[in-house]
This record gives C-alpha cells, sequence and structure tokens, in this order.
C-alpha cells in the first residue's frame, strides 16, 4: 500500500511562503505531496501544479464590485483569474487530503474535495473577515464576503489551523469552528547570542512594506532615543511608492539604514548579529492586535532582545519569557522610554532568555502537531 497522498494549496509564491514551506517540509517524508501555489516550493521529490495569476483589468474589476454589492458572491469568487487556473490544472486530481491555505482557497477545495472524496483541513493563517477592517473601502467592498465564505464553507472543514490563540478564538465565538494553533516558528538554528557592544546597539525590523503598517513610526522612533541605538530596516519592497517615503523620512537620519533582504530561510543567521528584534505595530487592524508573526520568533530564534508595543498575543510571550520591553502603550514615546532605560545587562539578559527559548519555539515543535492533526483525519 502506498503513501497517503496530500493536496497543498495555496495563492502563494510557495519558495517564498515560509509558513506553507514548513507543511510541506513537515509533511513530505510520511505522504506523497502535490504542492500547488505561484512558484515552485523548490524542495525536491514534490509534485508541483503552477496556478496562474494575473492583475486585474478594470472591466473586472468593475463587475467584481457588482457581484460583491448585490451579494452575488460565487460569481465573483469563480471570476478570480487564479482561481479558475487552479480549477483547471486540479480538477482531475486524485487525493486523500486537502490542506486549504487561507480562505481564498477554501470554495475551491471543496469543490475539489467533493470530487475526488478528499478530506478537507484548512490552515486559515489570519482572520480574514477582519483583515483590512481599518480600511473603510475593504470593509465597504470585501467584509460581507469573506462573512459569507466563512458562514457557507467552514462548516464542511474536517480540522482548522490558525496562527495564534487570539484568531482562533474569534473564528470560535463567531463561527462555531474548533481551531487549533500552529505558531510560524521558523526551524530551529544552533547558534549563540552575540556580543554586546555597549556604546553600540544595533536594532533590526525585517518584513514586507505594508503602509498600513505604519512602519514610518520606527524610523521616528530613533529620534527619541539615545545615541547608543541605530536601527536597521531589512524590507521586501512589495510596495515601492511606500518604501520611497519610508527612506524619504530617514534621509536624513544617520542611524536609520535600509540593508538588502535575504531569502527567508537565511533570515535568522542574517539577524543574530544584531542586539534587538524591534516590530511597533500598529493595533488599528484587528489582525494586527492579535498577530503572532513571523518576525517575533525569528527574533528568537536569532537570540535577540525583542522590543514590541503591547500587541497582546507577542507581550504575552515576550514577557513570559522576559525576552525584551513590551511598551506601556502603542506610542513611540512608550517605547523609546523603555528602550533608553536599558542596561547593556538587560539586553546580555534577553538575549541569552531568547537562546534559552529558541528550542521551544522553532518549527520542529508545531511539526509533531501538523502531523498529528493529519494522521487524525487520514492515518499516517
Amino acid at each position: 500500500m502506498g503513501k497517503k497522498k496530500i493536496l497543498i494549496l495555496s495563492f502563494s509564491p510557495l519558495h517564498s511562503d515560509p509558513r506553507v514551506y514548513r507543511q510541506i517540509m513537515f509533511l513530505k517524508d510520511t505522504y506523497e505531496l502535490i504542492a500547488a501555489g505561484f512558484s515552485a516550493p523548490a524542495i525536491d521529490g514534490i509534485q508541483f501544479a503552477l496556478i496562474e495569476h494575473k492583475l486585474p483589468n478594470l472591466v473586472w474589476k468593475m463587475a467584481a464590485v457588482l457581484n460583491l454589492k448585490t451579494g452575488r458572491y460565487e460569481d465573483y469568487y469563480w471570476s478570480i483569474y487564479s482561481v479558475r487556473s487552479a480549477w483547471s490544472k486540479l480538477e482531475s486530481v486524485e487525493c486523500d487530503l486537502i490542506i486549504a491555505n487561507d480562505l481564498l482557497s477554501l470554495p475551491l477545495a471543496l469543490a475539489l474535495a467533493k470530487k475526488c472524496k478528499a478530506i478537507l483541513f484548512l490552515d486559515a493563517h489570519e482572520f480574514t473577515p477582519r483583515e483590512y477592517d481599518n480600511d473603510p473601502i475593504w470593509r465597504f467592498v470585501f467584509q460581507k464576503f469573506w462573512e459569507y465564505i466563512c458562514s457557507k464553507y467552514l462548516p464542511h472543514v474536517s480540522a482548522m489551523t490558525t496562527v495564534s490563540q487570539g484568531i482562533a478564538d474569534e473564528y470560535s465565538r463567531l463561527y462555531g469552528v474548533e481551531c487549533e494553533v500552529i505558531t510560524n516558528t521558523p526551524f530551529f538554528k544552533d547558534l549563540e547570542p552575540s556580543q554586546v557592544n555597549e556604546e553600540s546597539i544595533r536594532m533590526i525590523h525585517h518584513g514586507g512594506t505594508n503602509p498600513a503598517r505604519k512602519l514610518e513610526n520606527m524610523i521616528f522612533l530613533i529620534d527619541k532615543l539615545d545615541e547608543r541605538f541605530s536601527i536597521d530596516f531589512m524590507l521586501v519592497n512589495n510596495r515601492p511608492r511606500y518604501a520611497m517615503k519610508l527612506e524619504g523620512i530617514a534621509q536624513n537620519k544617520p542611524r536609520i539604514n535600509f540593508v538588502k533582504p535575504v531569502p527567508f530561510i537565511d533570515i535568522v543567521s542574517t539577524l543574530n548579529k544584531y542586539d534587538i528584534g524591534l516590530f511597533l505595530l500598529d493595533p488599528s487592524a484587528f489582525n494586527y492586535r492579535m498577530a503572532l508573526p513571523n518576525k517575533l520568533f525569528e527574533f528568537i530564534q536569532a537570540r535577540l532582545a525583542v522590543a514590541i508595543w503591547p500587541s497582546p498575543e507577542m507581550a504575552r510571550i515576550t514577557e513570559a519569557y522576559d525576552l525584551g520591553v513590551v511598551s506601556d502603550q502603542f506610542s513611540v514615546e512608550a517605547a523609546a522610554g523603555k528602550l533608553n532605560a536599558l542596561t547593556t545587562e538587560d539586553i546580555v539578559r534577553f538575549k541569552q532568555n531568547s537562546h534559552q527559548a529558541a528550542g521551544m519555539f522553532c518549527a520542529e515543535k508545531n511539526q509533531d502537531k501538523l502531523i498529528g492533526i493529519v494522521a487524525k483525519l487520514i492515518g499516517s
């Protein structure tokens, strides 16, 4: 009897999507995998189906808004180019389990699961019905669509995961589904904390250039920090106009630097030379308030101290393991006060505590959990 077969479906570039990449790595030795996405996962021995995608034209956008505002949600969904591409590539696939990543893939995954009599597992990642609830245009156009997707399709899911307990609780509260947590932890790296120079405290922020995160707050922070501190930004330039704005704000701030991004598998080793991982995440959207992102765990795995605003999910871990500073308020001034009060000994202690926690907050712990969930659904 051969291995059970799993389709891992994601509307994302698989070579640069850390969460989906880890799913593939977790399961590839136990199951036969087919991965479907916008790019190949760059993992040997994995079947791959390319989902094509392209920017929508104005006519499609107008029709999409009309469908969304008149409640023709299925018409909108099945008109999405990448959804139609995925269906054409995957409709003949035979598998035992489909792992749908993000709610966008869920209706397609259910249609495929019914066709080949597969079990359906959803990794919701974030809380999509309120993903951009700080944007009135997004709320006006998309929120009811995502609420419809949850109400109609979540009851058909046999297992469900997300990135943080706050998001899992919200799915359970609103839609009555059981939702487990698989955190965004990277694979364990055998590293030591780097030495701290008391006259030069090196801070790092890495990630995408998303305007909703208000990354400029971390640039403004440098004006309120003492001369020990500098901040490097290692940004994936997916919003060029916003990236240019950030560089303009930082233009006359010599203690701010922009450094070239590295592939996600190299992030932890690259961060290791720094002292503090910095993430002041604006809490204006629900997912931002409940965020438990890759970068927090990459800070820990890189053996850095952590500096954050009081985002509850991140703060819970940072405070429980004494990994760094959590400001009392969501303000640049509050963060600066906490950082300026740090001694070199504090930073050394936080980095050593991250070193102790690295074995706990690593992908290997989540691998056991995911394999356990899958084994309950289809056996091993």
